[in-house]
């Protein structure tokens, strides 16, 4: 049986306590640093906000990051092609 692990995340100075994967762990984790270092890049450069402010800003910059690269395009696209190669494959083993 697979145990979930459970940890504490930090962002912008508020914890949050999760039950994940292990796998997952250093993922999470660093996803979490990432956050935090955009957050703080914010705060030194826009003194007059509130961590809101800067949470949406960060949240707002990587979901364009996401767009952008096509990620999602990219999926779609292998599966696909995946769907293809698999039909291809059904129609030469069927005329055997």
């Amino acid at each position: 049986m697979d145990e979930k692990l459970s940890i504490r995340i930090n962002i912008a100075d508020r914890y949050y306590p999760l039950k994940i994967d292990r796998n997952d762990e250093e993922k999470i984790r660093k996803a979490a640093r990432t956050i935090n270092e955009k957050v703080l890049q914010y705060k030194q450069k826009y003194s007059d906000k509130d961590t809101q402010d800067f949470l949406a800003m960060a949240a707002l910059q990587f979901v364009i990051k996401v767009i952008d690269g096509g990620d999602f395009k990219k999926d779609d696209e292998i599966h696909d092609k995946i769907r293809k190669l698999n039909d291809e494959l059904e129609t030469v083993l069927n005329k055997e």
